[in-house]
């Protein structure tokens, strides 16, 4: 039997993070509801961002056929935490925040389709059933603690 429960796990976030960012754009001005719900989008991201680099990413990195698709989530995952830290330092009740988030959520459903429909199967083709529960369980192992990291480090360069 396949054994694709690391890709389980992320489809899963991002099945939570398309609500989460749906539920965003339903609100409006400064409300409670959007600082709510943006702030764990925030954390949400953030941490699934780290927790998915510690054990696919790095995995496939170091696989010559996968490392191209990796290097440009890598770099997808950084200009997505640079929006979200763009997010953070404005003022939410500005139409300047909704059209930043627009762009941040454009962007970020491009990512997580480009990941769903054509990197996480040349991941599950290439990997080793071994490998793939090895890297399921790192996932499911750092995501707890990287939630807890984010919920004191803002996104962005406040990071670095």
């Amino acid at each position: 039997m396949r054994n694709d429960r690391i890709f389980e796990d992320l489809k899963q976030d991002h099945d939570r993070h398309r609500d989460l960012l749906a539920r965003i754009a339903e609100t409006s001005g400064d409300s409670d509801e959007r600082r709510t719900l943006f702030e764990e989008l925030r954390q949400e991201l953030q941490a699934h961002a780290a927790a998915e680099e510690e054990s696919l990413y790095a995995t496939m990195l170091g696989n010559p056929d996968l490392r191209d698709e990796a290097r440009h989530s890598v770099s997808e995952h950084k200009e997505i935490d640079d929006m979200l830290g763009e997010l953070v330092e404005m003022d939410m009740a500005s139409s300047g925040w909704l059209t930043r988030f627009k762009t941040m959520r454009h962007r970020y459903l491009h990512h997580i389709d480009e990941e769903e429909e054509e990197m996480f199967p040349a991941a599950a083709k290439d990997l080793s059933e071994t490998t793939k529960a090895k890297l399921a369980a790192v996932f499911e192992k750092r995501k707890p603690r990287e939630l807890a990291r984010a919920e004191d480090e803002l996104p962005g360069d406040a990071r670095e």
